[in-house]
């Protein structure tokens, strides 16, 4: 059995909410299949060339995986400030919190108690951000397809 490091990641597993995605089986099974869709083209471009895939697969995923995330299992989409003015993404469902892109931060602790609501539609006003979160959405299908 994988150890996980994501926060939250021996929390309650959760289900998908609808048929598009009813083959993952979990938080922890979409953590799994998202390791083969993260790449260099879905991280935010500032990060790209700090992006590896051997040593920092989650940089500059977090939004994206967060909105995927919510399409699959519902909830919320949070934000922890991160006091430069950006928010790092995270997901509640039900009174489930996991982060999938937390190990981007190598074990700093983040504060996931004081938080602000995330918005899909103001994250998706970047059509750049939105254009990554549809290559992440489109990679995820075709993993699943396999």
């Amino acid at each position: 059995m994988e150890k996980y490091n994501f926060y939250g990641a021996n929390s309650k597993s959760i289900s998908p909410i609808n048929d598009e995605f009813k083959n993952v089986k979990d938080q922890r099974h979409l953590y799994d299949l998202l390791k083969d869709c993260w790449c260099k083209e879905t991280c935010a471009p500032r990060m790209q060339d700090e992006w590896n895939e051997n040593e920092n697969l989650t940089l500059g995923q977090c939004s994206i995986t967060s909105f995927l995330v919510q399409d699959i299992f519902g909830g919320l989409v949070y934000g922890v400030p991160l006091g430069d003015g950006a928010y790092h993404c995270f997901n509640v469902v039900g009174n489930v919190v996991f982060d999938l892109t937390s190990e981007q931060f190598h074990g700093k602790p983040l504060d996931y108690v004081h938080v602000a609501l995330q918005i899909r539609e103001e994250h998706f006003i970047s059509e750049e951000k939105y254009q990554r979160y549809l290559l992440l959405k489109r990679k995820l299908k075709e993993k699943l397809s396999q």
